[in-house]
């Protein structure tokens, strides 16, 4: 439990409130792969404005779920918001995606949805 993922500020922010927290947590299932099967889509397909918009969404979220990764992913999300095509952000898309499939797993795993 709580490998890929934190819980310290969304139970801060819940109050220790535990269907409050399962509510979080199934909204980030919800929310979270779906921004990052755009960003993915957006970085492949070189649409700069949705891989901004992904990730600008996505990172609330990410940092609420203490993933590791919001550095990364506001590099990601740089990118297309100053349209950098001189940089290769494959490796940081990459880095973002495996911390969003493994805290998905976990989360599915921990909250049993």
């Amino acid at each position: 439990m709580e490998q890929h993922y934190k819980l310290f500020r969304v139970r801060e922010l819940a109050d220790n409130d535990e269907e409050f927290i399962a509510t979080l947590a199934e909204a980030f299932l919800e929310e979270v792969p779906v921004d990052a099967d755009r960003l993915k889509k957006a970085v492949a397909e070189g649409d700069y404005y949705n891989a901004y918009q992904a990730a600008h969404k996505m990172k609330p979220t990410i940092d609420l779920f203490e993933l590791g990764v919001l550095d990364i992913l506001i590099e990601v999300q740089d990118w297309g918001k100053f349209e950098k095509t001189d940089l290769d952000i494959t490796s940081q898309l990459n880095t973002v995606i495996t911390a969003v499939d493994n805290a998905v797993a976990e989360i599915k795993s921990d909250f049993n949805l």
